[in-house]
Order: C-alpha cells, then structure tokens, then sequence
C-alpha cells in the first residue's frame, strides 16, 4: 500500500486457444500500463477489444498467458493485493431474493468488515447512492439503473483506495449518471484511484483525466484527456455565408459544415482565420464566435479505431 503506482502492467498478455482447434486468440497482447495513485483511468475500447479480460488479470480471475500485474506494488495474483480493490463488473448477478440491505451486509461480510461496521455503512452508501427507502426492498423489484447503484454501494463497502468500474452507469438514467460521477469526484478529491471500463465515452469524457485505448489486444492510445482532445487551430462560426464566398474560403483551407443557417469552419493556423475574418466582414457576414479547435474523446476513438 505505500506504493505510489496502483495498477501497473508488464507485457501481459493473454491468449485462449479453441478445445477442437489449433486457433488461437490473442485477446491481450503485451500490455504494459500504469496508473499512478489517486487518478481516475478510463479504459476504452470497441467490443472484443480485450478490456474485460484486462480487467480479469488484474483481479486474478484469470491467469495471464504471459506478463504480469500489480496491485499498489503487489502481485495481483496474491490475495492480500486484491483486499484493497472495490469492484463493480459488468452485469453483475446479485441474488435477487434478497433485500438491497441484505446482500449489502453478506458482501460486506465476505470482504472482512464486522458487524459493527456493516451496521454502520449499510445505511450510509444507501443514503449516498440514493436507495435509503429501498434498503428493505428484494432486488428483485429495482430497476436496472437501482442494480447499478446498489452495486457501487457494494463497491464501496470496505472504503477501498481502488476502484474498479465495469461500465458503472449502464442502464443508469442521466439524473442517475450526473450523480455516480458526483459520488466518484467525491472519492477522487479523497485520493481514490478509480479505474472504469466504458464504451460510454462521453461520460468518460466528463469524469475521467486519462484514458487508453484499447485496439486488437494492444493499448492503440494512451494520454491526458485534456491534451487529447485539444486539437489544433482555430473554429469560425458564422452566419449566412453567401455560397460564392464558401468556395473562396476553401482556398484558404477551410473545412466546412453548415448546421442550423450558420456555418463552421476550421483553419490550421490563427492567420489563416484572420483572413478569413477579413472576408467575411467584407461581405458583411456576422461572425459569432472565434475559438480555439477541440476534438471530442469520440471523434478520437473513431479516428484511433480507423487507423488516423
């Protein structure tokens, strides 16, 4: 626990072989990661990219091929590097016979906590996630967004210092998400590390500081959020650009998109825009908005996916 890298790979790699074939599957492939000590990770990536079965070495639930894993410096294979993980998979499977109270006080008993402090966190993560009148409900009767929360109320049983998300807001209302991220930001000002594994990317966009992506087994990008998405040059909007006048903009190197009677364009470089600028006032076009260029975390999945 004193070390400051909660998840760190090296080379893992994991690769399933058919029972009645030779063919092999190269799900992971020589991964090597880290995520340092109180930031929040998002994992990216389309289906069968290899993501879950990442996630599974990292909690031992499956061996690695090759490679290996560590937990805050800590084999992940040894029991004692996994006691400070809090886990919510992807659908999950809790009993539905009993009451969200009651599966939270047999999975609070299994992760170690005495009755004591059961009796105490019970009643505090309903309140949290919003299930404080549903605590003596069968889960039988939640809604899947309600699974959902209850499910991270077990997450967070044991207060861990590491976070393990597969898609924590799946099925969950966007009233339901805005409040998981407010929870989860909660945790991340108390140093948390939380590690989420979504296909969701704009609410990995909205929560996360770093994300990879995940591509054929192997990590295709890896980065800050905010330097992802910064893209370079400048964004013009307009209004009411004459169509003999768009023609004469592309020369400039303007990549166009007309929306709603007002019109995008996108320059390389600030002079550039300038003359723009310059022309469009000459034709007495209203110009709304000047700013530098971003990209959105899902026009750089699509891009790293294709190969751009």
């Amino acid at each position: 626990m004193h070390s400051d890298i909660a998840i760190a790979t090296d080379q893992i790699s994991k690769i399933f072989s058919g029972l009645w074939t030779r063919r092999e599957v190269r799900a992971v492939d020589g991964v090597t990661l880290q995520v340092a000590r109180g930031t929040t990770f998002g994992l990216l990536g389309p289906n069968g990219a290899g993501k879950t079965t990442f996630v599974k070495m990292l909690l031992a639930s499956i061996r690695p091929t090759s490679g290996t894993s560590r937990l805050f410096g800590l084999d992940s294979r040894e029991r004692k590097a996994r006691i400070p993980v809090g886990y919510l998979p992807e659908n999950h499977r809790f009993p539905r016979y009993y009451t969200g109270a009651g599966m939270l006080d047999l999975y609070g008993a299994l992760s170690g906590l005495d009755w004591r402090a059961r009796k105490r966190r019970i009643p505090e993560l309903l309140a949290l996630v919003g299930l404080e009148r549903w605590g003596d409900v069968r889960l039988g009767k939640y809604s899947k967004g309600m699974l959902q929360r209850v499910g991270l109320a077990q997450a967070l049983l044991h207060e861990p210092p590491l976070l393990i998300l597969d898609e924590p807001t799946d099925g969950v209302d966007p009233i339901g998400r805005k409040h998981i991220r407010e929870i989860l930001r909660s945790l991340e000002e108390r140093g948390v590390t939380i590690f989420i594994n979504s296909h969701l990317l704009g609410e990995v966009e909205l929560f996360c500081r770093e994300v990879a992506i995940f591509h054929n087994g192997k990590i295709a990008l890896i980065g800050k959020v905010a330097d992802l998405t910064r893209a370079k040059g400048y964004r013009l909007l307009a209004g009411q650009v004459p169509e003999a006048l768009v023609g004469e903009l592309a020369t400039l190197g303007a990549v166009a998109t007309g929306e709603n009677g007002s019109f995008e364009m996108r320059f390389h470089d600030r002079e550039t825009a300038n003359q723009a600028i310059d022309r469009l006032r000459q034709a007495l076009c209203p110009i709304e908005s000047l700013a530098p260029a971003t990209s959105t975390l899902e026009e750089i999945f699509l891009r790293t996916i294709h190969g751009q």
